[in-house]
């Protein structure tokens, strides 16, 4: 299957164009990218100056959840004030570029990642709530901890599209990650429960240190008392939850496990559709075969002339 890139590829490109030492030209493009994400890159004071800004729908929880200071990490001296209409830019001058060319490359990486950074927030912030947590439980026995130990992190409510949020909790022995996504469709549905199907037999049969996963249509009970969920019982709505364990929280791996689940919903969907794409292409193939094989069982002209029992022929009048 399809794997999604992490980065923006347009970004991307358009980014190493112009760090390759192209003549300058002035630029204002709109770029979408997934989960209803907009970039705008533009060159508003000068051809050599590329200001690049994101506008995020949940941006007021990811600055709730520590973005300002993953993006003032990530993107430090190139941060400027936001554009009007986006909520957060950052800005390149061609003519003050690192001289080495890793150090570009690593720039261009970073910028690409914009939306990746944004959203890492909230998953950084939960991994280090894990941290603390399995060290407070260390000192404790499963009976004795404090109940805040044994409940866990508060859940963070991530509201990435219009009907969709993304819920993580972190707990002293797990990180649990829970998807809400619409189906708005019945094939969709039943597509989807084939592909969660496959994560949880891959995972009996060869990958064992691959997540957990579940499926509900029912909110899980981690997410008892979070408001504004769907009624139980809604079957448009399912609810797929990751349960990270210990190792997969590892400083080594942290940034490609938030890379991978961040992009597990747009790699959800987008699977789903190619699987409707390609049923349909086989349906209309094999209609087409079967509207062959009826032009070839059609009955010739009719003969004009007959013969009778005498050997006496005569025409067939048409």
């Amino acid at each position: 299957m399809l794997l999604l890139d992490y980065q923006n590829v347009l970004i991307e490109s358009l980014l190493k164009d112009r760090f390759s030492g192209a003549a300058p030209t002035s630029i204002d493009q709109i770029v979408s990218d997934f989960d209803g994400v907009t970039f705008h890159i533009s060159t508003p004071h000068s051809k050599t100056q590329i200001l690049i800004s994101i506008s995020v729908k949940c941006f007021s929880d990811l600055v709730r959840y520590g973005a300002e200071a993953v993006l003032t990490r990530e993107y430090g001296q190139y941060i400027v004030e936001p554009e009007q209409g986006y909520d957060f830019s950052v800005q390149v001058d061609l003519d003050n570029l690192p001289a080495e060319q890793e150090a570009r490359d690593d720039l261009i990486r970073r910028i690409s990642l914009l939306k990746r950074n944004a959203m890492a927030a909230p998953f950084e912030q939960a991994f280090d709530e894990h941290a603390d947590l399995h060290e407070q439980a260390s000192k404790y026995t499963s009976e004795s901890a404090p109940q805040g130990v044994r409940e866990g992190g508060e859940v963070r409510a991530i509201h990435y599209r219009e009907e969709e949020a993304i819920y993580i909790k972190a707990s002293h022995d797990r990180v649990t990650v829970i998807f809400s996504t619409i189906f708005r469709e019945e094939t969709d549905r039943i597509f989807g429960k084939v592909f969660l199907q496959e994560f949880v037999d891959a995972r009996r049969r060869a990958i064992q240190n691959a997540p957990q996963v579940l499926f509900r249509n029912d909110p899980p009970l981690e997410l008892q008392g979070v408001p504004g969920l769907p009624a139980a019982g809604t079957q448009d709505v399912g609810y797929v939850t990751f349960v990270l364990f210990p190792r997969h929280l590892a400083n080594q791996r942290r940034e490609e496990v938030i890379s991978h689940i961040q992009t597990f919903r747009d790699y959800f969907h987008y699977h789903i559709k190619a699987s409707k794409a390609y049923i349909h292409s086989r349906m209309r193939r094999r209609t087409a075969d079967f509207l062959q094989v009826l032009r070839r069982a059609r009955p010739e002209a009719e003969e004009k002339e007959r013969k009778t029992a005498s050997g006496r022929t005569f025409r067939v009048q048409a």
